[in-house]
């Protein structure tokens, strides 16, 4: 009963996401998360020991943002299975970010085709960390497409895998280390060492998730009729030419399968960060590729939801 339960709660949150998105105006729980981590970093930055701080901090953030959640839907499915099914599906609505990332990448898109530089790098500065300033318009669509593809892993993937796992409350754990590394960790003087711990459980966490999307976008890039073969062959040769061990898993597929190189030398708060490049300059990158990256990013998104209710299936049959 729980489980199906569950996967339909899941199914719905899943469709939520694609219709309605992150409205702004709305309360977020990511927001929240985000406001606790900023309250408790003023309480713990000011210990001399930044790396037991930084521990300190994400270990009860994490407590935090897996026991509310997980108390609140067992009291639920006590009172009611309804109540549960409606807390379930609004926590994994808010765990996902399908539309979002749709919707924001696509500011850029719709400025860079009315040949509004200065919109299109205001808009990209609202999803990238790096320095938007002196963009020309195909950096500003390559970075665009880059952010993309690691979100897809990021912001649907894997969220849907650790849902699949321990349903909502699962994915609610995964947001809070997603959006802990996303604040504090940073390789800067300040975050060096207090966001150390936060960086490498959001590396472990990420490590299953970006592979099993990448392979998926692979899969996907067939079905769009895109070039999957070049998805495959240059993710098999340029899947570790980044700093992080999962950040060029799906970016090396999104730039074989679309026959463009991504990444390479940013600036990110002044400084320059020399960076290997993915993929092949087989041809100039344009402002329609980030459309390209859309069908890639709603056809994984399709397929892992099938693929979670598959194997929740699969488990359902099986007890």
């Amino acid at each position: 009963m729980l489980l199906i339960c569950s996967t339909l709660a899941l199914c719905v949150g899943f469709l939520l996401d694609l219709l309605i998105g992150d409205p702004q105006k709305w309360p977020h729980i990511v927001r929240g998360m985000g406001l606790l981590i900023k309250g408790l970093e003023r309480a713990l930055y000011p210990l001399q020991n930044k790396r037991w701080g930084g521990i300190l901090l994400s270990l009860i953030t994490l407590f935090i943002c897996i026991v509310i959640p997980a108390a609140l839907l067992y009291f639920a499915f006590q009172a009611s299975p309804w109540l549960y099914f409606a807390l379930e599906a609004l926590l994994v609505w808010q765990c996902l970010a399908t539309r979002s990332l749709w919707v924001e990448s696509n500011k850029v898109y719709t400025a860079l085709n009315d040949h509004d530089i200065g919109k299109a790098r205001l808009a990209l500065s609202m999803i990238v960390g790096r320095d938007t300033g002196s963009l020309n318009e195909a950096d500003i669509a390559r970075a665009t497409v880059e952010t993309v593809a690691e979100n897809i892993s990021d912001g649907i993937v894997a969220p849907l895998f650790y849902i699949m796992l321990g349903g909502a409350a699962a994915g609610c754990m995964y947001k809070a280390v997603n959006t802990l590394d996303s604040m504090i960790g940073y390789k800067n003087e300040r975050y060096l060492d207090f966001g150390r711990f936060a960086a490498k459980l959001d590396d472990a966490l990420n490590f299953i998730p970006s592979r099993l999307a990448a392979l998926l976008m692979i899969v996907a890039a067939r079905l769009c009729h895109m070039d999957a073969k070049g998805a495959y062959r240059i993710w098999r040769r340029d899947r570790r030419n980044h700093a992080s061990p999962n950040s060029a898993q799906t970016e090396a597929v999104m730039a074989g399968a679309l026959g463009i190189r991504l990444t390479g030398d940013a600036y990110y708060s002044g400084k320059l960060y020399e960076k290997p490049t993915i993929g092949d300059d087989q041809r100039p990158i344009i402002a329609t590729d980030i459309c390209h990256s859309h069908k890639l990013l709603v056809v994984t998104a399709l397929f892992m939801l099938l693929l979670t209710v598959l194997l929740r299936g699969m488990v359902y049959v099986a007890i």
